[in-house]
């Protein structure tokens, strides 16, 4: 994700989003939502773009700078799906602040958006830092309509760039029916890594986000496999439960 605070080393200039709306209208409900949910774009920044061979659907993965400047924790990216009638030239939208791109793009992919078309613009904010923050991206974008969105937090502060995310399970038979995913961006190196953590409740993985911001968290613990917790759900009333691992020492 950018950094609202200072810039990356090597980044070629920003680019500006262009909804490519010249004269097309909406009704006046439609025209308010917009303004007020995406507004003219000059603070906008497309992360990744797609639009459909005939023009009708565009859809975007934008990084509003503006947010910065507004409630802190709050995201600091939408998704945004605009659709056009080209022969009545009107237009309408639908759009999702969201705080991490791979969220964006689930959301986007959901809509109809072909998942191969809506890669980040490498150009763009850090890389990964490693093939475990790529993989769990490429999850998080496949299947991100699997969970409900809980709490997050981004800060864009330059010495503890962080993103922590709360997400529930909508299957309640899902092992680690909570989920935790931190990302954290290296401002030395410019890159960033994603890591996720399984939790039985959500007041813990609430209190492990709360937690990692203070800067006392504990590693983030395993999401529980899938093989025992269907084992659990089936073990016996009778029968103990085994015990649970303890995580490791506490993170630097």
């Amino acid at each position: 994700m950018l950094s609202s605070t200072e810039p990356a080393p090597a980044r070629k200039s920003i680019h500006v989003v262009d909804f490519d709306l010249d004269d097309f209208d909406a009704d006046e409900e439609v025209l308010l939502d917009f303004d007020r949910q995406v507004g003219v774009g000059d603070m906008l920044t497309p992360l990744a773009e797609h639009h459909s061979a005939d023009g009708v659907h565009s859809y975007y993965v934008l990084f509003d700078g503006s947010v910065t400047w507004g409630i802190p924790g709050m995201p600091q990216l939408m998704a945004l799906h605009l659709q056009r009638d080209w022969e009545k030239r009107t237009f309408t939208f639908e759009g999702e602040r969201l705080p991490l791109p791979a969220m964006a793009q689930s959301w986007l992919i959901h809509r109809g958006c072909p998942p191969e078309a809506i890669g980040l613009n490498p150009e763009l904010g850090p890389p990964a830092a490693d093939e475990t923050t790529r993989a769990l991206e490429r999850r998080l974008a496949g299947d991100g309509d699997h969970y409900a969105m809980g709490y997050s937090y981004t800060r864009d502060d330059p010495d503890d760039m962080v993103t922590v995310v709360a997400l529930r399970a909508l299957d309640e038979r899902a092992p680690s029916p909570f989920r935790v995913l931190v990302e954290e961006v290296d401002t030395d190196a410019w890159t960033h890594t994603l890591r996720e953590g399984g939790f039985a409740t959500q007041a813990e993985a609430l209190r492990w986000c709360y937690s990692r911001l203070d800067g006392e968290a504990a590693p983030l613990p395993p999401v529980r496999p899938a093989a025992a917790a269907a084992a659990a759900a089936t073990r016996p009333a009778g029968l103990p439960k085994a015990p649970a691992a303890h995580p490791p020492g506490r993170s630097r």
